[in-house]
Formats: structure tokens, sequence, C-alpha cells
């Protein structure tokens, strides 16, 4: 943790330092004013082994209305629809608008169906849970290529609403989340469907069943459940452009709270809560902006099923899934959802550089480089009492009477790493370009690879907008 408060004050005081001496930034004056509706759509395509061919399609729509606002918007629509041939898709309705209600209340709506049939499960806690990629190596796994995956279904409807305090750069923001997860093992059978036999994924237990065999994950969250959340927060937001800035402050704190009369996951209540604070610093007029991230998640109260620990609560986003620590939105380069627990750090270093704006027809286009370091680490561990125990009879020998049969022929240092007292600090480092039309269509593509083998080797993103 030294590490990541290391890189905290380096963040805090390069940013002073470049804010006090960068020249201000506005719309470039060569800037076409957007009015009414504009339309920006990609195709969705991907291919994995395992999960099979990857199609569909984004579309990403935005009202400007008469221009008044640009390059702000009145309203957003962005509609995904993709699947793979091997039953995991993606199919999102996303709507925000800024414009129809009264006295400036924006509300955002999004309605997601997202069936994964082998999303990402390392365990817990971080480095304490070892990743061994021997186990599920794609070309010679010693255990099986979906060692490290779950089943996961969610459903997912959210409504919330934002406003600004009187004349001041404060806003509070109130909403409602309803999260239905159907969580379970691989299904092994669906995924060796017409493959070839020397291509089979073999029947084995995974992860994820022997955590549940074990008792760290328990019988009330192992199937998952519905959880409904109460979310609450304020917010501090001074940027000079939402979606691409290059100026400004954008923090906030906001709690998620799942009461149990709401039905939370088997009844359960708990409540989690998120700071996090962004920051734009021009350091060459309408070129260069250094940007960071710096963000604390933890549990209030109550017990967290363990399938919501992984979510990143955010006032807004756009983005599809916004799991981590770990993937495409968090630590770009390491493995999807390797830092999970009780309490989570976790920071982002960018250097953006626009090095290209034009006109093509009547878009305003944006081509843009950024080198970055991701970093985050688990500051308080979850299931600490279940791991312990499990640790404490996988030590026993296989002959010992009083080592449960749910142990037996498992070595401790292939699943935890017993000598650790706590997390490390996990980094990921890489580039990203972006492609930006009138500031607010950006499709991403980031490259990044992890400083340590345990957290993975690399990764490649490519989706829609600014990672912060």
């Amino acid at each position: 943790m030294k590490k990541f408060f290391t890189l905290t004050v380096i963040a805090l005081f390069t940013s002073i330092l470049a804010y006090s001496n960068a020249p201000d930034t506005t719309i470039t004056k060569k800037e076409k004013i957007k009015t009414g509706w504009n339309f920006g759509g990609l195709p969705v395509v991907a291919f994995d082994t395992d999960i099979g061919f990857k199609y569909g399609a984004l579309v990403n729509t935005f009202n400007y209305g008469d221009g008044s606002r640009y390059p702000d918007y009145f309203q957003a629509i962005k509609v995904e629809a993709s699947y793979t041939t091997k039953g995991s898709g993606i199919f999102q309705l996303f709507y925000d608008d800024k414009a129809t209600l009264p006295n400036d209340i924006r509300f955002t709506t999004d309605l997601s169906y997202l069936p994964e049939r082998a999303v990402d499960f390392y365990g817990f806690n971080g480095a304490k849970s070892i990743f061994n990629s021997s186990f599920s190596d794609k070309e010679n796994a010693e255990i099986s290529r979906m060692f490290y995956r779950e089943k996961r279904k969610l459903l997912r409807y959210t409504l919330d609403f934002q406003q600004k305090i009187g004349e001041t750069n404060f806003k509070w923001l109130a909403g409602l989340g309803v999260y239905w997860f159907q969580m379970g093992t691989v299904n092994i059978d669906a995924l060796n469907k017409n493959k070839a036999p020397e291509n089979q994924l073999p029947d084995v237990d995974l992860l994820y069943d022997d955590y549940v065999k074990w008792g760290i994950i328990n019988e009330k969250e192992a199937d998952g459940g519905l959880n409904t959340f109460l979310k609450f927060g304020a917010i501090y937001d001074t940027r000079d452009i939402e979606a691409n800035p290059s100026k400004g402050v954008w923090t906030e704190v906001l709690f998620n709270v799942a009461p149990a009369m709401f039905k939370a996951s088997d009844n359960m209540s708990y409540g989690l809560f998120a700071i996090t604070h962004r920051q734009y610093i021009p350091v060459i007029k309408n070129h260069l902006t250094f940007a960071y991230r710096l963000g604390y998640q933890g549990k209030l109260f109550g017990d967290v099923p363990y399938y919501v620990q992984p979510f990143i609560i955010s006032s807004f986003s756009a983005a599809t899934t916004s799991d981590g620590l770990g993937g495409a939105k968090s630590l770009r380069g390491i493995l999807r959802d390797r830092i999970v627990g009780s309490h989570i750090a976790y920071g982002s270093l960018e250097l953006r550089w626009r090095f290209v704006n034009f006109s093509l027809g009547k878009q305003n286009i944006y081509l843009t480089l950024a080198p970055f370091v991701d970093a985050g680490s688990v500051v308080v561990p979850m299931k600490e009492d279940e791991i312990n125990y499990a640790i404490e009879q996988m030590s026993l020998a296989d002959d010992d009477p009083t080592k449960e049969e749910a142990f037996i022929g498992y070595n401790v240092d292939d699943y935890f790493d017993t000598e650790r007292t706590n997390d490390k600090l996990h980094i990921g480092y890489g580039a990203g370009f972006y492609f930006s039309m009138n500031h607010n269509f950006v499709v991403a593509i980031n490259y990044g690879r992890a400083a340590d083998k345990n957290d993975g080797v690399s990764g490649l993103y490519i989706n829609i907008g600014f990672v912060f």
C-alpha cells in the first residue's frame, strides 16, 4: 500500500504543478457547432476458442438540439446487441437525458441483459489468491481452459437523477438499481457442443466449484439472487467537456444500500460506498492533457454477496460492464476481476495527446494517443475466516482423520499465498488510441500489459469511451 500512496502523492503534486502553469483550453474556433441528431456506430466482431464467434452491432446517437449546448448534448441513446455462438451476449439499451425534466434535472436509465457462459473468476483478495496459468493454459491446460471461469447471467435496470445545487459546481444524485444475478459453474456440455474430441473441455471441478465445496462461497450466494439498491451521493464537476475533458475536476462520494425489505440477495442487507477523484490538467492547449483518477471503494455494513464485490460504483457510466479491479475499465492489461476484496483502492495516470483535429463532412474528428499506468490493491480482504479454514484443512495430511473430505487431494500452495499478510500493488501499463467524433462518440482501443505474471500477461480492449 505504500506504493499506492506514493503514486497518489506524485499524481497530486504533478497535477498542482501542471495546473498552475497550463493555459486554458476551449473548443477550437474551426470546430463546427453540431445541431440535431448525430449517429455513430460500429460492428462488434471477436472470436474466442471456447466462447465462440462474437457478432453484433453498437449504435450511439446524440441529440444536440439547437446547438446551444454543444459539445454537450440534450439526449443520448446507446444500443448494443451482440452474441456468441456459445451463448454469451450483450443486450443493452441506455438513455441519458439532460433537457426534458424541469430545473435541469438529468436522468439516466439503463436496461441490460448480460449472459456470460464463462466470466473470469480468480478467487479473492488479489495476490493472496494464486493464479496458476498452467492450470488453464489454452494449448495444454493441466486442469481445464475454463478453470478460472464461472457462469454469470445478469439482468440489470438502473435509473439515476442528478441536479446542480444552485449556481455551484456541486450536484446531488439519487437513484435505484435492480440487479438479478444467476451464478453457477460453467456449462461444459454446452461449450463442447460440435467440438472435435481433441478440443473438448474435460468435465472437472473448476475454481468456482472448489470455492463452493470448501464453503468460501456459501449456499446463500452460490446461485446468485435479486439485489435492489438505493443509490445516493454528491458530485463536484468542473469538466469543460464531459465525454472528452481537457480540463477540470470530477469528484464524487456515492453510496449503494441494499435494504433487506427490498429483497436484497436472500433477504440480506448491505451497503457499499465509493470515493472517486478525477482531474484533467491542460499542458498544451487543445493538444496535451494530463489526466489521473484515484478511487476507493468498500463495504459499509452487512454481508455483500461475492458476485456484487467486483462492480465499480460510479455516478455515470455508459460502459456495458464495470467489473474490477482488472480489465478494460480499471486495470488494463491485468486479468478481468483479478483483484476482488472488501475494500479496494486504485489509480490511473494518462497523458492524452490529441495529435489530429480535423473536420470530415459535417463531423468534428479528433485522434488521441494516451500512454497510461493503472494500479490497484485490496485494502481490506474478504472471506478471511472461510479462507483461513480452507488453508488449515489443506495443510493437514490427507490421512489425518480431522481433515474433511472436501479438502483431500488439494495442495494449499496451488491456491493461496500463505506467506502474504496483505495484498500487493497490481500494476498495468500500456497505451490507448481514441477516435472521437464531435467529442461524445469515442471509439477506444487500449492495449495493456501486466507488470506481474501472477496478474496475467496482456489485454487488448476495443470499446466505447475514455476509461475515465
